[in-house]
């Protein structure tokens, strides 16, 4: 677990086009990093790079969808062409799906396990030879507190979420000999657009956001954990409650879920 300096960062973003990715981008910059951002929306990386430099930061775009595998070797000749090599990844970039899982199909649960797990592995595995060379290199995953405990209504959702917490827990295994850290990122509920762009909704199945968290606060407590070197942090007290009251009692959390269905 290194702590590191942000100042200089050579950093990968997915996902920055709005929302938690677009903050930790803005945040990251400000505090002296250089980034590569990437997303869908030509128009909203425009926007980005425009507010970036406005304070004298230093990014660069590359326009795509993580899903793509030209776009994720994009990414990593960008960071090796633009800045000589790779010190962070964030992969942030996500897609959710409401609605019961029998009334659903498979291109539901394949369409949120490839952007929410398998692109994001994907990415990882080209950027570690450049993260080896890097300077306290970091791969930070933008998970979910549903990761760790998962809801009706949200099955491919939590299922993608799970399997990332897996993984990171694993990949922060495998490379800590290697000095690259780990960081899984979990918030609760966030106020963004990531609900508005859901692959499905199904029914009657929402979203509660009435005390969501602001992106701008999980930017900055994710920024602060990439550098003290966290391993993992879950951003609200409700949802460190939801995670223990689950470990502590199991059945019971499953009686109370399953009233909020």
């Amino acid at each position: 677990m290194a702590s590191r300096k942000i100042a200089g960062l050579r950093t990968i973003v997915t996902g920055a086009s709005s929302g938690i990715g677009q903050q930790i981008a803005i945040e990251l910059a400000k505090q002296g990093a250089k980034l590569i951002v990437t997303a869908r929306r030509a128009e909203r990386l425009a926007d980005l790079l425009a507010e970036i430099k406005s304070f004298d930061g230093d990014a660069v775009s590359v326009v795509g969808d993580i899903v793509d595998p030209r776009t994720r070797v994009s990414l990593v000749e960008a960071a090796s062409r633009e800045f000589g090599g790779l010190d962070a990844v964030v992969n942030n970039a996500g897609i959710g799906a409401l609605g019961p899982f029998v009334n659903a199909d498979e291109a539901r649960n394949r369409t949120v396990m490839e952007v929410n797990f398998f692109a994001p592995v994907e990415l990882i595995r080209l950027a570690v030879p450049l993260l080896r060379e890097g300077n306290r290199p970091i791969i930070v995953n933008v998970s979910s507190v549903l990761g760790h405990r998962a809801v009706a209504n949200k099955s491919e959702y939590c299922a993608s979420k799970f399997a990332m917490h897996g993984f990171s827990d694993a990949l922060r295994c495998e490379l800590a000999g290697e000095g690259i850290d780990v960081l899984i990122v979990s918030p609760s509920t966030t106020s963004s657009e990531f609900f508005d762009h859901v692959t499905d909704r199904e029914g009657n199945a929402t979203v509660h956001t009435r005390h969501a968290m602001s992106p701008h606060v999980v930017a900055r407590k994710t920024v602060r954990a990439i550098r003290r070197g966290k391993h993992e942090i879950i951003l609200t007290a409700g949802g460190r409650a939801l995670v223990w009251f689950d470990r502590l009692c199991p059945p019971l959390m499953n009686r109370v879920l399953a009233r909020f269905r």
